[in-house]
Formats: C-alpha cells, structure tokens, sequence
C-alpha cells in the first residue's frame, strides 16, 4: 500500500465506539419526557444569527462538514451509471487543485445512500476506499408495506452489501402513542441488521409534536438505534434546528443514563454550506466534539456537497464560480 493510499484510508470514517445495545422499555422515563416548545424555539433561533467563523476556520469546517455527509441520490430515475458518477465524487469530493491549495489529502464523504437495487453498483464503485453504502430500507419513505417484507429488505439489503440500513418507523405508532408497538418495531429492526448498524428515521415532520420527537427518539435509543434520524427528505418538513435540538437532546440524556453514544443525522432541506456550519455548531455545543465524527455525525443531503466545494473555491480564489462547475457526477 502507497503512502497516498494510507493516507487516504487514514482519514475515512473509523468506527471505535461500542454499539448502542439498547436496552429494556422503560415507560416511566418516556412518560417523563417533556418538550418546552418556546425555549426550544428561542434556542433554536438564536443560532443562525451568531457570527460564523471566517476564512481558514471556516475552511476547515467546511472540510470537515464533507466527512459528515451521506452523499445521496434517492430517486425514482435513479440508474447504476448515476450511482457510479455519484460513488466518483464520493471518493473525490473536492476538486484536487482546491484541497492542494488549502493543504489537505484524502478527504472523502462519510457514506454513500441509495435504494435498495442500486447497492450492488455503489459497493462495486466504492471497492477498496472504505466508503460504506448506505440503503433505506423497510418500505422507504412511508414504511407502510407488510411488516415481514420490511424485515425481509433489510435482510437482502445487508446481503447485498450494505454496511448500514436507514428504516423507516410507522409513524402511527407515535401518533397513537403505541410505544410498545414502536418498540418492538425497532427491536426486529435493530435484530435483522445484524453487524450493519442501523439509522431510525424517525420523519419528525409527521410526528405532530416536539414532546412526540422526543419520546419517538428515546425509545428507538432504548431498542438499539445506533443512529436517529430525523426526516425521509420526502416529507413536506424534513430537517429544522428545534427538531434537532430536541433529538441532540434525547441523545445526550441517553448517553448519560446508559454510558452508549448514538449517533444523530439530520436529513433534508440541508443544502446550503452556512446551514451546515449552524448544525456543526449546535453538535459541538450540546455533545461535545466527540460526536463531530462519522460515525456519530451524518448529514442526509445531496446538493450540499456542490456549494460547500463552491464556497472552498471562493475561499482559495476570492471568485464565486458558478454551480454546474460543482456537479455531483
């Protein structure tokens, strides 16, 4: 193995905490769980107002954003060839001549996310440069199909070769406040995952209520969630910072109570590299650096990716290029 290669491998996401084993239901402490709606939004509020770092400090985040990204393409017309240009800039995010001027090798996305039947292509692309693939599994997006074929989508998803599965929970199950059914729901997820650690999309924008994120959240946490998520991406509100720092929240009582990290993944409407840098912000706040890795920290997106390598360009060259220059493939 080359040096470059080293060093490449050195710099992709390495998993060194032990997995969140879940743990028994606990009603009282769910019962417990409140949510202050307007502190909540006044602390929410307060965050994209802040002054932002500047030049090489916020080079250096934006750096680190693209380690955090799940790199995905979720669509209906979504073909091998698109996931081979998309696996392309997974491996190679930034344009060589921009990383050489800010110094920097080997920087790769966090993941790759596609659907089920575009696994095979991406972990072929992806082969030899320690980029996991991602896939939504479980009736992806509305999670609505029988429950044995949800199982079962995870289990051929796994065998295909993905190294972590997205579900889907039932959302009625948290409008009806069945937590037991929820529970268990995620439990049988969790279970046939396997060694592939799983994301519990919890589509918050349907849930109704921040005290019903909150619970949704704890209890996925209680059956062995190793990340919690907040949205599809195909709901008609998908990522906002009081969600988030509800969900932060929930992961940091969790952590307390239990000693295991889960790790969080905000996902649509994330497109902008300033918002990027306003979640980072709020991560290192409420968790601490520790969760500004990948294996605790992902961002769901697709077109973040092309202005953040737009606003590296401005910071190298002091010209704003135009976006086509930054395709995703």
């Amino acid at each position: 193995m080359d040096s470059q290669t080293t060093e490449r491998t050195a710099q992709l996401p390495q998993v060194t905490e032990p997995r969140n084993p879940g743990m028994a239901l606990d009603l009282d402490w769910v019962a417990g769980v409140q949510a202050n709606t307007s502190a909540i939004e006044r602390r929410a509020a307060s965050l994209p107002g802040r002054r932002s770092v500047k030049k090489d400090y916020q080079a250096a985040w934006l750096l680190k954003a693209i380690t955090l990204i799940d790199l995905t393409t979720l669509s209906g017309d979504d073909t091998a060839g698109r996931v081979r240009r998309l696996c392309s800039k997974a491996r190679q995010p930034v344009r060589t001549e921009l990383l050489d001027a800010l110094g920097v090798d080997g920087i790769t996305t966090g993941a790759v996310c596609v659907y089920h039947d575009m696994i095979a292509p991406a972990v072929q692309a992806l082969q030899g440069s320690g980029i996991p693939v991602a896939a939504v599994s479980t009736g992806f997006p509305a999670g609505l199909s029988p429950f044995h074929l949800r199982l079962a989508e995870i289990e051929e998803s796994v065998k295909a070769g993905a190294e972590e599965i997205d579900i889907v929970i039932s959302r009625r199950h948290v409008l009806t406040q069945n937590w037991q059914a929820l529970y268990d729901e995620m439990k049988a997820f969790r279970t046939a995952c396997g060694d592939a650690h799983v994301k519990a999309i919890l589509a918050t924008g349907e849930l109704g209520t921040l005290r019903n994120v909150a619970r949704a959240s704890l209890i996925c946490m209680m059956a062995g969630a190793d990340f919690i998520k907040t949205s599809t991406g195909k709901e008609s509100v998908n990522a906002t910072l009081p969600v988030s720092l509800v969900m932060i929240r929930a992961i940091r009582d969790y952590y307390e109570r239990t000693g295991y990290r889960v790790g969080y993944k905000p996902a649509g409407g994330i497109s902008k590299a300033k918002d990027s840098l306003v979640y980072l912000s709020l991560i290192k706040e409420e968790l601490g650096d520790r969760w500004l890795m990948p294996d605790l920290f992902r961002f769901g997106a697709s077109s973040l990716l092309g202005d953040i390598e737009r606003q590296l360009e401005h910071h190298v060259t002091g010209a704003y290029s135009a976006g086509y220059r930054h395709a995703m493939g």
